[in-house]
Parts: C-alpha cells; structure tokens; sequence
C-alpha cells in the first residue's frame, strides 16, 4: 500500500524515536557534548553532527529521512530548520526543571524489570515494550564491566502509563523467560530489606566466625597449658575441718612452690597445683616430717594425679581462675580474689588468701587481667622533724587525663 503523506515508515518511527530520546527530558540534561552543541548556535545542532550518534547511525546515514520522520512525528518535541540542515528542541517543550519535584515524578512513572537473557540488547527490549505504552527512556542496568545484568528500568511518559503496565498480563514473560515487574518504589523498598537482612546476616556470620576463631584459640592455649602443667597436681583428702589453705602453703614451704589450691575451709579433699613437679615436693615434704606427712596433725591422705584425671583438674582449675579474672575485670578490676567462695572468706574456692605469710607465686595464664591494679606501695615516713607551722604541701602526679582529639577521614 502506497504511504500518505502523514504516515511514517518502519525506519522512520525508529528515527524520530531515536533523535527525539536524543533531545528528550531523560537525556538531554545528561548528555554533556549535545549540550555543549545547543549552545553554538541557538540551540541548532547541524544533522551533520546528529548522523556521528552511533545508534541514529545505524538506523539511516540519510539525513533527508531524519528530515522526513521529524515532520511526520507527531510529538512535536523537535523542529527543523527551513534549509533542512539543522534540528534542535522546540521553543515550546523546555526542559523541565531537575529540582526534586521533577525526580520525584520520574521515580512514580518508573517500573522495575527482570528477567531478560544477557545476550538481550536495547532493540530487543523496545521491540518487547512495543504496544505496551509510552516509553520516556529505558535504562539497560549494566554491571561494572559493562556487562548487562538482564534487569531494565522503564520511565513512562506518564505515571498513569506506568501503572497500566504494572497491572497489564502479557508483561510476566519474555522468550520463555519469567518476569520480575516491579514499581520503581516497590524495587527500592525491597533492595532496602535485602540489603538490611544481609547486613544482619553478615554481623551474625562475623560474629560467629569470631567465636569459632577465640574458641579454637582457647582450646590451643587450653591444650599448651595443660602440657606444661603435668605431673604438678597433688590430691589431699581426710578430716580437715580445721585447715586452711594457709596450712598447706606452711607445710610445702621449702619443699615445693604452690601456685594454686583447690580447697575450701570444711571441705574433706582438696588439690594442690605445683610451680614444678609434684612428686618431687611431696617426697621432700614427707623427709622432712619424719616420712608422714600431717597437716595440723591430722592424718591426710596424698595422691599424685595422673593421666585423664589430672586433665580434668587442671581445665577445672585453669577455667576457675579465667573465670575469677573475667568477673573482675568485669567489676572494673575491683576485688583482689573475687566474691566469697564456698569456703567463707574472700578469695573463691580456690586461690590464696593475700593475708598470709606464705603467699607464693602467682600463677600465670594467657588470660589473666595484666591491667589489675597494683597494691599501693606502703608510705614512708618523712624523715627529721616537720614544723606544724609550715604549709602542707600536697606532692602529686598529674593524673588528668590528656585532652581526647579525635582523628577524622577526610570527608567523614
């Protein structure tokens, strides 16, 4: 059938469509070298320059068809000039203003799609968007390395064109393939939750990790420690109800260095864990009490663990004193042996009263709290005489704390 003046061809829709996204209001105010053209000459850009657009050019190199499809178009977005060389924006179709008024309105007649193969291309989806109402722009979503991801964000002239499409059914596949079609607003919200819920995830798994990592460290230097401390545990047991730990530290003085007892006043059997071996200093203890070995003579029973046994006491005792270290720290590094154990004093069940005279060593684990605060060493007495009359002078060391300055990224 032969054309009317008024109709346009198949090459001449894809023309006007293509030149007037060129000048459109998605484009325009983005496009940096078609700007820079606009302000040479009134806003004429010579067809000249219009034909060097890679993908005007792919679809005529003759500018008489741009001259004929502009005419034809019925948008009247675009005027040409009267030698038919130039075309620029009519003076009645301004741009709008991109305050966020504008931004807002574009982000309500804009929808979501996803689904398309990675090998589709923009001609594919305007051909599938055909029918389907007016197309402000398309914005194929690419990946850094400019790959397509298979997603696409329609602008519709109108958002009352936006929302026909949502509600359309020819919409939920392409090729076979099922469609994801969503408002512009709807994607976002949904990216927001995604993004929170793996954001939570992540904290949950780093936390995890993290737990999993300080447990396999603790076990490491749980298993170091018990290496180093075999052979160093001597059981006690009898009638002790009048024993302290005290006694036990007397009693080895001399003979064995005692780093920690397991013991609480009243109990009826007891651990002693040694700085070396345990044997060694229960067979000196015993010859140099005339081969039995009392405590307040009372008859005790003496036992050197070994093997699975001795394992366990160990992590028990390493555990306790963690523990006690952790609580304090907790409460600030306060308390010199924690809270009141079964044995009714200050100090826990194990450990070692501070007031004795034979406190010895103590013993020293990966964990313990090295910020404790030290015991205050004991005044001394001024020497010579001190005139009442004269001003006390206070000597003291500044303790103020330095002024906090806070380092910041630039633009943090």
């Amino acid at each position: 059938m032969a054309e009317t003046q008024g109709e346009m061809s198949p090459v001449e829709k894809n023309v006007a469509r293509q030149i007037e996204y060129y000048f459109g209001d998605h484009n325009l105010p983005r496009d940096k070298f078609l700007k820079e053209q606009l302000q040479l000459d009134d806003g004429w850009v010579l067809l000249e320059t219009m034909l060097k657009f890679n993908r005007l050019k792919c679809i005529t190199t003759d500018p008489n068809v741009i001259v004929s499809a502009l005419q034809k178009s019925k948008t009247g977005l675009l005027e040409v000039s009267d030698d038919k060389t130039k075309v620029r924006r009519a003076a009645e179709k301004p741009l709008p203003e991109l305050n966020d008024e504008y931004k807002d309105a574009v982000k309500h007649k804009s929808v979501y799609i996803k689904g398309f193969p990675l090998e589709t291309t923009l001609d594919d989806v305007l051909e599938w968007m055909n029918g389907k109402g007016p197309v402000e722009n398309i914005q194929m979503r690419k990946t850094l390395q400019r790959q397509f991801k298979g997603s696409v964000f329609v602008c519709f002239e109108t958002e009352e064109s936006s929302k026909s499409f949502l509600e359309r059914s020819d919409v939920k596949s392409f090729k076979d393939n099922e469609m994801i079609v969503l408002s512009r607003e709807d994607y976002h919200a949904k990216k927001s939750d995604e993004r929170k819920q793996h954001k939570a995830e992540s904290k949950a798994k780093a936390r995890q990790d993290k737990e999993e990592k300080q447990k396999n460290v603790e076990e490491k230097e749980m298993g170091l420690l018990l290496d180093e401390q075999t052979g160093s545990l001597l059981k006690f047991s009898g009638e002790l109800e009048q024993v302290s730990r005290e006694d036990f530290h007397a009693l080895f003085s001399g003979h064995g260095k005692i780093k920690w007892v397991d013991f609480a006043r009243g109990a009826k059997e007891g651990t002693l864990l040694f700085d070396g071996n345990a044997k060694e200093a229960f067979d000196k203890a015993k010859e140099a009490n005339g081969g039995t070995l009392q405590v307040k003579d009372h008859d005790v029973a003496w036992e050197v663990l070994e093997g699975d046994v001795e394992k366990d006491m160990l992590k028990k005792i390493i555990e306790t004193q963690q523990e006690m270290h952790s609580r304090n720290k907790s409460k600030g590094g306060r308390g010199r042996g924690g809270g009141r154990g079964r044995g009714g004093r200050r100090g826990g069940r194990g450990g070692r009263d501070d007031r004795s005279q034979y406190q010895g060593r103590k013993t020293k684990f990966d964990s313990d709290d090295e910020d404790a605060p030290q015991p205050s060493p004991k005044k001394r007495p001024l020497e010579g005489k001190v005139d009442s009359s004269a001003a006390k002078v206070v000597k003291t060391e500044d303790c103020s704390p330095a002024a906090k300055v806070v380092k910041t990224e630039n633009g943090s």
